[in-house]
């Protein structure tokens, strides 16, 4: 359930973006709705796999309220499939949804809790969200789910480190996890960093288009079409600040 679809409307910031690190084996992505992390962030994801790295996807949500034509217990089954489906093409086997209703996720304990315990279960180096601020740039309003559930993982990146917050997972036989060294944001109008798209371009096509209920009800484009012109006109935007090569950005946050 993006509200990326409006096209490139980040504010860039002066200066050319970084690469992210590469000295990590295993990272977690955390995003609010299917098709999140697939609208800008799934070339990244098949360079990461291709060089053998892990990457878990943790869901808030089943995007059931995504649709308008769907009812949630009709929409949500189709989103589920649709997003392990999109994983499988990048290279990633284990998808977890944590169940907190779509449209109306709250950020606050209980959701920092269940994103650290997550991480304290896959023990990742790097952490991946979506977009945490008001706006995707200028006055492109971003949703409250998107903003909850970014603020909830920066959050529960250092939660998940300390044994005293949330005592409870403890005694579920999740330890402390302090291993977390990044928290890196897709979709953010400040990036800071950026992974070359081009080797995981065509795959990024692909997965996006897995969510193809969720597009149909989209666009009447063609769902093909709409997905490679959505991604590479992100990436070829953001390869004004990536010496010309066609980048997936994020704002990374060390720790």
């Amino acid at each position: 359930m993006s509200d990326q679809e409006s096209g490139p409307t980040a504010r860039q910031e002066a200066g050319p973006l970084r690469p992210m690190p590469e000295d990590w084996r295993r990272a977690l992505v955390a995003v609010a709705h299917p098709d999140d992390l697939e609208y800008g962030g799934s070339a990244a994801v098949a360079a990461w796999t291709d060089a053998g790295r892990e990457v878990v996807y943790v869901l808030a949500t089943r995007g059931e309220a995504g649709i308008a034509t769907l009812a949630p217990d009709v929409c949500a089954p189709l989103r589920e499939a649709e997003q392990r489906a999109s994983a499988r093409v990048v290279g990633v086997s284990q998808v977890e949804f944590l169940d907190h209703r779509d449209g109306v996720v709250e950020y606050g304990t209980t959701l920092r809790r269940d994103i650290a315990a997550a991480i304290r279960r896959h023990r990742p180096e790097l952490v991946v969200t979506l977009n945490h601020r008001d706006t995707w740039g200028g006055v492109a309003w971003n949703t409250p789910d998107h903003v909850a559930v970014g603020r909830a993982t920066l959050d529960a990146a250092a939660d998940a480190g300390n044994r005293w917050i949330f005592p409870e997972l403890v005694e579920q036989g999740l330890e402390p996890w302090d291993g977390v060294r990044w928290v890196a944001v897709a979709g953010s109008p400040e990036p800071t960093h950026a992974v070359d798209a081009t080797p995981g371009m065509e795959r990024a096509v692909r997965s996006l288009l897995e969510h193809r209920t969720y597009i149909e009800a989209l666009t009447d484009e063609d769902p093909e079409v709409y997905c490679r012109a959505f991604l590479t006109g992100h990436a070829r935007a953001a390869s004004e600040r990536f010496g010309g090569v066609p980048a997936v950005t994020f704002e990374l946050f060390p720790r």
